[in-house]
């Protein structure tokens, strides 16, 4: 039977692309989303354009816009993927779990480095056939993977409206002062003291939560150093460049030159597994939800 798309398909890959265009800024910042060069997308985009017989994106958009036609097959685009999730479903369940693969997203160091892992250990040992992957992303693109199906769960913060979801714990922030500084004599900290001080910001999972913190206080603190990664801001507060926020369950248990102090009031945020539709997950998913829904209690 001859094709409809002639001799040139288009394959999972270029509609992956697709997926990644509607909810990116840019046709390379799409591609590298899905680890493609930019040289890959421009290649890929043009050959999902010639299978389709059109143009999918507005090029002459000020900005990224898919096209009508564009528009009008990412839907069928994302169903595709939705069936092949079933499809795999449908393999893992006549393997009754023996083996499968199940990709977990988590934004950040609070979900991977204290939540996943007794999770993960207690997990495999009742399946230990099923792979398990963690793939860690900020929160927003964990929410985005799941909506576009690249994952089937995420860890993420709470609420998450859309998404059905299990709660795992609570997180509260804490403020993160050099041992010789004089705030470490205090007992608790307010957002008042540390918006007095040169503040090193946190661009990681907390960052929101941070914001929102002084934002109620009317505070705008006195940014010097904004860092992604939890280690740099440790150092740079050991070393005096100034003060910090980051969240409790992120934080090792201690770090040379550096406390910590509750906040007063405290700022607190909740942590859960994510997921589309519970009853539409993978064999392998739906054992990990079912695991969590166990493992955990309501918080």
């Amino acid at each position: 039977m001859e094709s409809p798309f002639g001799a040139t398909p288009p394959t999972l890959r270029q509609l992956e692309l697709l997926l990644s265009l509607a909810s990116a800024d840019g046709i390379a910042s799409a591609g590298a989303r899905i680890g493609m060069t930019p040289s890959a997308t421009s290649h890929a985009l043009r050959a999902l354009e010639s299978a389709m017989g059109t143009a999918l994106v507005d090029r002459q958009a000020p900005g990224l816009a898919l096209t009508h036609a564009g528009q009008q097959v990412l839907p069928h685009a994302r169903d595709l993927f939705a069936a092949l999730q079933l499809m795999m479903t449908a393999a893992q369940a006549s393997a009754g779990l023996k083996s499968g693969v199940l990709r977990l997203g988590s934004f950040g160091a609070s979900s991977s480095l204290k939540l996943l892992p007794p999770l993960l250990k207690s997990f495999r040992r009742h399946y230990p056939g099923i792979v398990l992957s963690v793939v860690e992303r900020p929160d927003a693109q964990v929410e985005q993977d799941l909506q576009e199906r690249r994952l089937e769960l995420g860890v993420v913060t709470l609420p998450r409206p859309g998404f059905e979801t299990l709660s795992l714990a609570r997180d509260e922030l804490m403020a993160v002062l050099p041992v010789d500084h004089p705030l470490a004599r205090a007992r608790t900290v307010t957002p008042q003291a540390l918006a007095a001080q040169p503040l090193i910001l946190t661009r990681a999972g907390s960052q929101g939560l941070v914001a929102q913190m002084f934002a109620r206080a009317g505070l705008r603190p006195q940014v010097t150093h904004e860092l992604s990664q939890l280690l740099s801001i440790l150092a740079y507060v050991a070393g005096g460049e100034g003060v910090s926020v980051a969240a409790a369950l992120a934080l090792p248990a201690d770090y040379p030159g550096v406390v910590y102090r509750p906040l007063a009031p405290g700022a607190q945020r909740r942590i859960g597994l994510a997921c589309l539709d519970v009853t539409r997950l993978s064999p392998a998913a739906t054992a990990f939800w079912r695991h969590v829904q166990k493992s955990k209690r309501p918080v």
